[in-house]
């Protein structure tokens, strides 16, 4: 008698600590995935605000023609692709590496031209587009965060074991393409 109530216990001790391992994993992946919505949000920020900030630009800078023609096709690019779908994170993480330097290359061209670095349009697009490409960069900082608590969450022990059962998944890291942290060099 006194084994089975061993054995009873145990084994609701197994049930408990899988229902805890399990929905920590599940409070986990939904950190995640609200960090990378958060990204979405900002990136669909930045693309509404692309129009405006080439016409803008197209005014004064006319002969910037294939900077400009560039910045169109990547928010095309980004338009095109599911944002919020987390499986997408490749595709956006390249395409927005680039967009990230193409918009520096554009925001460098007030230097050259006076008359754009005083109109005032351009000076408020600039504040917006600094102020998203933070938050943008804040963003990357939450979700990477959720994405190394998932990641070690799912590799430690026991969690490792559970995770084979359930399925538990790593997170893929939001990183920046080599170089991008560099400014662009504006020739003419």
């Amino acid at each position: 008698m006194n084994i089975v109530f061993i054995l009873i216990g145990i084994l609701v001790i197994l049930v408990l600590m899988t229902m805890g391992i399990y929905n920590k994993y599940i409070k986990l992946k939904n950190l995640n995935e609200e960090g990378w919505s958060g990204i979405g949000v900002y990136l669909q920020k930045r693309l509404d605000l692309i129009p405006n900030l080439v016409n803008t630009v197209k005014g004064y800078a006319t002969h910037e023609k294939e900077t400009l023609e560039n910045v169109v096709k990547l928010r095309s690019q980004m338009m095109s692709i599911d944002t919020k779908d987390i499986d997408n994170i490749e595709k956006i993480q390249k395409l927005e590496n680039e967009m990230t330097k193409t918009l520096r290359s554009i925001m460098m061209l007030q230097e050259n031209y006076p008359d754009l670095k005083a109109n005032e349009n351009f000076l408020s697009l600039q504040s917006q587009l600094t102020q998203i490409e933070t938050e943008i960069q804040s963003s990357r900082k939450y979700y990477n965060g959720t994405a190394r608590d998932r990641n070690t969450f799912v590799e430690t022990f026991p969690n490792n074991i559970f995770g084979g059962i359930f399925g538990f998944k790593k997170a893929e890291f939001f990183n920046a393409v080599e170089g991008a942290e560099k400014a662009p060099e504006v020739k003419f």
